[in-house]
């Protein structure tokens, strides 16, 4: 059985390049991605979580709410009673990753993160 993993882009933000990215390498190492498009609110999220079943939530930001709409994403998801693993990528400065992860995030990725190591980090937790 393969692995769900929903991508989603919260916010206004309108540049999804790299979760279209990340959505690919995650496909072509045999996850299943479930990609909701632009311009999602957390309460969306939450409901694709659910009605897709997933292990796993990768969220992408650059707009600078990463503060506000992700931990916000983490709630409304876990508000409908699952806990997927959670992940997070985009342009978040390295003094706000500490926050995220008390929000809920297991991992960060930052500009220029390699693709192999997203798909290396959801095989060995989702593998656990």
């Amino acid at each position: 059985m393969a692995f769900r993993v929903l991508v989603a882009k919260p916010g206004l933000d309108g540049h999804d390049r790299g979760a279209k990215v990340i959505a690919r390498a995650l496909r072509d190492a045999g996850f299943e991605v479930i990609y909701t498009g632009l311009h999602q609110t957390p309460a969306m999220i939450a409901r694709a979580s659910v009605d897709e079943a997933v292990d796993a939530v990768g969220l992408s930001i650059l707009s600078g709410a990463h503060l506000t709409l992700l931990p916000q994403v983490v709630e409304a998801v876990r508000a409908e009673g699952i806990a997927p693993l959670f992940f997070a990528g985009g342009v978040i400065p390295d003094g706000d990753i500490d926050a995220l992860k008390v929000a809920g995030f297991d991992r960060v990725f930052t500009p220029g993160s390699d693709t192999r190591d997203v798909v290396q980090f959801l095989q060995d937790r989702l593998g656990e």
